[in-house]
């Protein structure tokens, strides 16, 4: 399977929902509506695509634009060596998604980890919780808008 197959036969399934395609590093990104998330993934994990493997997934903040966090999937296909990069952008007030655990096990720790790191809320998680901050931390330390010198509240030592 040719990795321009596989973005032909996405852009012709989704095509109100994919919003631009393009190249970098030789590798294909495809950028698409938050609210496809599930659709999309489901069909690229189907066969034949079969990308079976959740490479990484983590998020951006470009602080001051409009949809101001960008979440980015990391996709591997075992059966046809094929790498896809996949994108979409969340507001600044409440940024939400759906969450990838129902089809990929490895989600679970990737997304409590930008869950902690800049807040990003993903419904349906079976246990949205900080993984690296303890749970009395304020705020997220991965936006650009967090304060570099903050102190944090103090918690009692444990016996």
């Amino acid at each position: 399977m040719e990795q321009e197959k596989v973005i032909k036969d996405l852009k012709n399934k989704f095509s109100d929902k994919i919003k631009e395609i393009s190249t970098q590093f030789g590798e294909k990104i495809v950028v698409f509506e938050k609210d496809s998330l599930l659709d999309v993934f489901r069909f690229l994990k189907d066969k034949p695509y079969d990308f079976a493997m959740l490479l990484d997934l983590t998020c951006v903040d470009y602080k001051g634009q409009q949809n101001r966090f960008e979440m980015v999937y990391h996709l591997f296909s075992l059966s046809s060596n094929l790498r896809l990069r996949l994108k979409t952008r969340l507001p600044e007030k409440e940024p939400s998604i759906e969450s990838l655990t129902g089809e990929w096990k490895n989600a679970n720790w990737l997304e409590r980890e930008v869950y902690d790191m800049f807040g990003i809320q993903f419904s349906g998680h079976p246990y949205l919780k900080r993984l690296f901050m303890y749970d009395g931390f304020e705020g997220h330390p991965l936006r650009k808008d967090y304060p570099l010198r903050k102190r944090q509240p103090k918690i009692p030592m444990r016996k």
